[in-house]
């Protein structure tokens, strides 16, 4: 079978390597993801006895993340056709090579329940032999030890074990910088890519890029030139990434919040609050959608009965959603709200929820804006990719002002 494939060139070391660990970081949009998951098709298709686990931090976000990239590599390189060659397991997840039946499997590492589960892993023929670990930054080191532990045991010749890391390299402090990119290791090979050496990128993205580039030079560092960045600047770092019970009965009181957008993302959030801490239990986070068509994706998703705050910028927005049924009222803007409701934030745990990934992916990276004259970082937010944080500010207005709270969900 002869397949012509599109691949970028950087990507050619990391696909041939057989050291144990491929440690990949790259900016966002630099295609290492897409290359990881076609590489990998092809890996299981030739070599017969491999068997490859993907791995984030919480299990659920694999179905939207390396379990869609599989797929749509899948669909690239296949067409209409792919059925011939795999067997795709939508509600379980599982991904099967019909010619010599490797297998493609997904796990969390969110809880000790999860990390027990990596334990029990096997499969129809072979053994594990790979590993793909998206967004790494998110796992501590205990995570990856446990996950390298299971890479164990003799294998047939000409086989090997192989651990790939894909990520955005958020700190300079993290534990993966320390252990893969700052000691000679023979067993390692790093690699680096931007979205320069992406020839698949679109024009339009290659321009937000070249935006964020003036508007935010320590975002660009990290997220456009795929830099170790420090946690100087940061404007929350009271948040933990987790699962956690959503049902309504175990909170004080919630709310729904939003902060409208359309060329930048629009951000709808349900937020729970239980002993003075914020849950963030889910977002609708889009953009080029009308707020009509917003509101067809956020039917069902929800509770139109709690208070909807919203930016009181827009009006006309505001009464399409009263229409719609919700309780959408605005946040009254008055000097100096924006950095009241950015201390009450800073004073108070945040729990995201896996599912919620725009929140999580704006609150790695909300910062000051930084004087580059005088290096000092000033008493502003940097105005990229903070819808999601607008909706948070949004969200405690009846926390922050000391309002009754009043435990009554209807449903």
């Amino acid at each position: 079978m002869n397949i012509t494939l599109k691949a970028n060139p950087i990507f050619k070391e990391p696909d041939e390597s057989r050291c144990r660990y491929v440690v990949m970081r790259g900016s966002a949009g630099s295609g290492k993801s897409a290359d990881t998951a076609q590489h990998y098709i092809l890996r299981l298709m030739k070599d017969p006895g491999r068997n490859l686990l993907c791995v984030r931090k919480s299990d659920v976000t694999n179905r939207d993340s390396t379990f869609a990239e599989l797929q749509g590599a899948l669909f690239r390189i296949f067409e209409d056709n792919y059925e011939k060659y795999w067997h795709i397991n939508t509600s379980n997840m599982i991904l099967e090579c019909k010619s010599n039946h490797n297998q493609v499997i997904f796990r969390g590492v969110n809880d000790n329940k999860q990390r027990e589960k990596l334990k029990s892993i096997t499969f129809k023929r072979g053994k594990l032999t790979d590993v793909w670990i998206e967004e790494a930054t998110e796992l501590t080191q205990d995570d990856f030890e446990i996950i390298d532990d299971r890479l164990r045991g003799r294998l047939p010749e000409g086989q090997f074990y192989q651990i790939r890391m894909t990520f955005n390299p958020v700190s300079s402090s993290h534990w993966i910088k320390k252990q893969f990119f700052d000691r000679a290791d023979p067993d390692v090979f790093t690699h680096h890519s931007t979205y320069l050496d992406n020839h698949f990128i679109d024009p339009a993205y290659h321009r937000r890029m070249e935006r964020r580039k003036e508007v935010d030079p320590e975002g660009y560092r990290i997220y456009g030139l795929g830099e170790w960045g420090t946690t100087g600047g940061l404007i929350l770092t009271n948040y933990i990434i987790e699962e956690f019970d959503r049902s309504p009965a175990r909170f004080d009181y919630m709310v729904n919040a939003q902060d409208f957008g359309y060329n930048h993302y629009n951000c709808v959030g349900e937020v729970g609050f239980c002993d003075g801490e914020l849950y963030l239990c889910r977002e609708l986070y889009i953009n080029e959608k009308d707020t009509d068509e917003i509101i067809q994706l956020a039917e069902g998703m929800f509770n139109k009965r709690l208070t909807m705050y919203c930016d009181s910028a827009e009006p006309d927005r505001i009464r399409m959603w009263q229409k719609a049924g919700y309780r959408a009222v605005p946040v009254k803007k008055e000097p100096g709200s924006v950095h009241a409701q950015v201390d009450y934030l800073k004073q108070h745990r945040i729990h995201i929820h896996p599912s919620c990934k725009g929140a999580i992916r704006e609150i790695q990276q909300w910062r000051w804006r930084k004087d580059e004259q005088s290096g000092e970082y000033l008493d502003e937010p940097v105005p990229f990719q903070d819808d999601a944080m607008a909706m948070l500010r949004y969200s405690i207005e009846q926390e922050r002002k000391g309002k009754v709270k009043l435990k009554t969900f209807q449903f």
